[in-house]
């Protein structure tokens, strides 16, 4: 049963041809209706927008039945486990489950199902989805991945975002610099910078979203934060001419980037909401077996 979980199980090929097919997509932008006798679940736990909506887009354009799951008016509620929740699925007809969930690789919990898996964000392990969209994105931009110089900026520690584009960007042959305040360093990983230090050398600046949810909120002093790690309009100017900027959304804005830069011209962030619809269609295109 072939499932989508981690950009780490797919081959440097797969990726490709990931790319290539959203890319397809995206020059093809139209309904198409090859699923139409198949049935998805979207079942999400944590809050999402761009992830829950773009899947939600990217299944109605390829003609699936689609189910939106509630955990808090489910079964769930009562006791029942992630796991027994999915079988029921299953065992209704479902062909493909679409999941975000707060607990690292919670599909492993998940291996006796009989149903293809998505994983739509897992704890702060794994966002593969998120990563192909950002893949196709500076593919698009740069034509290629080799001797590119990308910054991932921010809580590092908490981010399943940047585990998924360390990953994939370095086996595509970019060189991957990190950058956060201690609090917010993943210490599997050593070498981490400020932004300032790198900025001119970027060829993509991605930031990341401070995760209050996560944090004590007197935990950091966002002044210094801002004054390290944020990418401010007294920044802008030290970025090359072809470099582009780029964040997972949602974005704290005046945070980790000033407003004013959002939607400036080297901005790719609403492309890359954009490409997520496509990514996802390649995903499921990936999942199912179809060229």
């Amino acid at each position: 049963m072939k499932s989508f979980l981690n950009v780490q199980s797919l081959s440097n090929d797969e990726i490709f041809a990931l790319i290539q097919k959203a890319i397809y997509y995206k020059q093809n932008d139209k309904f198409f209706y090859a699923y139409k006798d198949k049935m998805i679940a979207n079942m999400f736990f944590e809050n999402s927008t761009r992830t829950k909506m773009s899947f939600e887009v990217a299944e109605r354009k390829l003609g699936f039945r689609v189910l939106n799951f509630s955990a808090q008016t489910s079964s769930m509620s009562k006791g029942e486990s992630l796991y027994d929740t999915c079988k029921t699925f299953e065992s209704l007809g479902v062909d493909a489950l679409v999941i975000r969930h707060s607990l690292d690789e919670y599909y492993k919990d998940l291996a006796g199902l009989n149903v293809k898996l998505i994983n739509a964000g897992d704890g702060a392990g794994s966002h593969p989805s998120q990563s192909l969209l950002d893949l196709v994105t500076i593919y698009e931009q740069f034509g290629g991945f080799n001797g590119l110089k990308v910054a991932i900026v921010g809580d590092i520690k908490n981010s399943r975002v940047a585990k998924s584009n360390k990953a994939a960007l370095e086996r595509l042959g970019a060189k991957v610099f990190l950058a956060a305040p201690p609090i917010y360093q993943d210490k599997n990983y050593k070498d981490y910078y400020k932004l300032s230090d790198i900025l001119s050398e970027l060829d993509v600046c991605m930031l990341l979203r401070i995760q209050h949810e996560r944090h004590d909120k007197n935990e950091l002093d966002f002044n210094k934060y801002r004054a390290s790690f944020a990418l401010k309009m007294s920044d802008y100017k030290q970025l090359k001419d072809s470099a582009i900027i780029m964040h997972p959304a949602p974005v704290n804005r005046g945070v980790e980037i000033d407003s004013e830069l959002v939607e400036c011209e080297k901005s790719r962030i609403f492309m890359q909401m954009k490409n997520g619809v496509y990514a996802r269609m390649a995903i499921l295109d990936y999942v199912f077996g179809r060229a």
